[in-house]
């Protein structure tokens, strides 16, 4: 039986935990007012994020989430997102991954959509 990997979705203004593994901020833009030392960051993969455009249609409107999740899905197929994902699989392999983000509900977040398909 397969192990579900270590991934967690946290916002990037909490403080670091104890099992959070590699830390990756997953924002296309740089949370305001967090300083680079504060987030506690081993990278910044902003190229996996979804497009300007996604983002502003979504809004972070609950009732949009899953139509959301659909339409980033088809995004992270594109070449330079596809492999943007695939070296977040790389290093979820063998040790907790922690996808950050500065979103205000991670539960409705592109953090929680990468981190389905990583866990998967």
């Amino acid at each position: 039986m397969a192990r579900t990997k270590a991934v967690h979705v946290r916002r990037v203004y909490e403080e670091p935990a104890r099992d959070d593994g590699t830390r990756v901020l997953v924002d296309r833009i740089w949370p305001r007012g967090m300083s680079k030392d504060r987030a506690h960051l081993d990278e910044w993969c902003k190229q996996v994020a979804p497009s300007t455009e996604l983002r502003k249609w979504y809004g972070h409107v609950p009732d949009r989430f899953e139509e959301f999740g659909r339409r980033y899905r088809e995004e992270l197929k594109e070449p330079e997102r596809a492999d943007a994902l695939a070296h977040l699989r790389e290093l979820a392999g063998d040790r907790p991954l922690t996808l950050l983000t500065a979103t205000k509900d991670p539960g409705i977040s592109a953090a929680r959509v990468l981190a389905g398909l990583l866990r998967a």
